[in-house]
């Protein structure tokens, strides 16, 4: 089947299935109320319902709701109807794909009906547009396998694997691939998304990168402008720009057929202040010496994972393209710089929220592509943390290094750090305007994070992130301002602190440290598909003034 997987066959035989089963008169009473003719309505998940409590929190167990309703759809149509009949409604509306939104974006206190998109999670291959498609409730790891296995491609997005694409692709999507290959939402074609207009009236729309569109520029805005903004994604129609005539395995990147794994630690007990110092300035200059486009290390990611003292060790995870010529010397002479003036790296065995332990990559293994994307796959669901990030586009200066270090050791807080993982090469070949991303030269990006299981634990954790981020940015008022160093943050980390005074001193704003000189663009295009703002958070796209 080209055009339709065997997947979606499977859910809208049971979709009539189960429109047989309402009887005649439900059905008549689904359909006045806007549902689609070939299909039935979403499912609606209510408080009464055994189901709601998994449909009413996402993985950051901070944020919980109590929703009127949950609407889980399997199919666009469902999705206008949902849409429609809460604004005809007055109702709070909230979406949901893979549920890892870090924020209080979708859970909090005044949603009232959240669209559930978990169950639209079919991948084909669209003949006509000659495009992959992919559904927002796919996981990455459905997409990995799916894509690989049927057609030998994949995306450069992120390595956990429980995470959504509906909101990953259009937040940018980056990942263990990014380097080689660039961002995700760099291969969207067209997206289908369901907007309101200001009468209320729910459509779906077709948005595509062809300039002559008009709706190119709601394309261009899911190009890295984040989820809950202007509609909700219901399809995405990826290829490689210009790649329109080619064969389906030659749309998307094909990945290297093996790669090479290494993980190594470093315990806090032989860190000072010197070695911390100099680990740091080794890791940021060399990737400020590869990050261009096509550079011999383009093949490679690294994740520098800087735990606080009291979790005991500082690690560091590495792939490379295996299949690439001088690929383990290359690896070697990399771990060499990185940390042989240290000498005294040893096996992982203390993991991280951010990575599981894995002694047996102390030395480096070759691994089959997809075998090694479940072993460094993540999938934390559940827990509670807070996050933060930053770009990096120089090596690290001196002042950022030494309140890290400061932070990091001078705590009794346990699972919590910062990761610095490698970035740009491919990223930057794109323009800083091309797309709604537009950190296109950074050499580096960071993840603050901090994990807790008791309620009673939360103050304490958000003190630490929330002083140790402010204290790295202490010179561009405690958030990273874009700059000859800093790059701004990343929108699919989001981070409700940098829209509050205390903790950004700034005079840049918020959505500037997103999007920096594309926010007035993504707002007209805000104006333009939701002028009654129905798709909004907490930093949502604001209509413009």
């Amino acid at each position: 089947m080209d055009n339709v997987s065997r997947r979606k066959v499977l859910l809208s035989s049971a979709a009539v299935g189960g429109a047989a089963a309402l009887g005649t008169g439900q059905l008549a009473a689904a359909s006045s109320a806007g549902a689609a003719a070939r299909g039935v309505p979403a499912s609606t998940i209510t408080p009464a319902d055994a189901r709601y409590p998994d449909f009413v929190s996402g993985s950051n167990g901070r944020w919980r709701a109590r929703p009127d309703a949950i609407r889980v759809a399997t199919e666009t149509e469902q999705v206008v109807a949902a849409v429609e009949e809460a604004v005809r409604a007055g109702k709070r509306v909230a979406v949901r794909s893979g549920g890892h939104c870090y924020e209080a974006f979708v859970y909090h206190s005044d949603t009232q009906v959240v669209i559930d998109l978990s169950a639209m999670n079919d991948i084909s291959y669209d003949q006509k547009r000659r495009t992959f498609v992919i559904e927002p409730g796919c996981t990455l790891m459905e997409v990995y396998m799916e894509l690989y296995r049927r057609w030998g491609v994949t995306i450069p997005g992120g390595s956990c694997s429980s995470v959504g694409a509906g909101g990953h692709i259009q937040g940018g999507g980056f990942g263990l691939l990014s380097r080689q290959f660039g961002l995700t939402s760099d291969y969207i074609h067209a997206v289908e998304v369901v907007v309101v207009n200001a009468a209320g009236k729910a459509r779906a729309i077709v948005a595509t990168s062809d300039k002559n569109d008009p709706h190119h520029d709601l394309w261009w805005a899911h190009t890295g402008g984040g989820g809950g903004n202007f509609g909700i994604v219901t399809r995405y129609f990826l290829r490689a720009p210009g790649t329109e005539r080619l064969a389906p395995e030659k749309q998307l990147p094909q990945p290297p057929g093996e790669v090479y794994v290494h993980q190594q630690s470093w315990s806090w007990n032989t860190i000072t202040e010197d070695r911390f110092r100099t680990l740091l300035r080794n890791y940021s200059n060399f990737y400020a010496e590869y990050s261009e486009p096509g550079n011999p290390y383009a093949g490679m990611f690294s994740m520098l994972v800087c735990s606080t003292k009291a979790s005991g060790s500082i690690s560091m995870t590495t792939q490379i393209d295996a299949t690439q010529p001088g690929a383990a010397g290359r690896l070697d002479d990399f771990l060499a710089e990185i940390g042989g003036h240290m000498g005294d790296a040893q096996p992982t065995t203390l993991s991280t929220n951010e990575m599981r332990a894995m002694p047996e990559l102390f030395a480096p293994q070759a691994r089959p592509w997809l075998v090694a994307t479940r072993q460094l796959g993540g999938s934390g669901w559940g827990g509670r943390g807070d996050y933060k990030s930053a770009y990096l586009r120089q090596a690290f200066p001196e002042e950022q290094i030494s309140a890290m270090y400061k932070n990091l050791t001078e705590t009794d807080q346990r699972s919590a750090l910062v990761s610095i993982d490698s970035y740009g090469a491919q990223v930057n070949a794109v323009g800083t305007d091309a797309t709604a991303a537009p950190q296109r030269d950074s050499i580096l990006k960071l993840q603050y994070q901090a994990y807790w299981s008791e309620d009673a634990e939360e103050a304490a954790k958000l003190s630490w992130i929330r002083n140790m981020y402010r204290d790295v940015y202490a010179d561009t008022g405690g958030v990273p301002v874009p700059n000859e160093v800093n790059d701004g943050c990343y929108i699919n980390y989001p981070d409700i602190d940098l829209s509050d005074p205390e903790w950004n001193t700034s005079d840049t704003p918020w959505h500037d440290l997103y999007y920096k000189q594309g926010y007035p663009r993504l707002q007209q295009v805000k104006a333009a598909y939701d002028p009654g703002n129905v798709f909004r958070h907490a930093q949502s796209v604001r209509l413009p003034e």
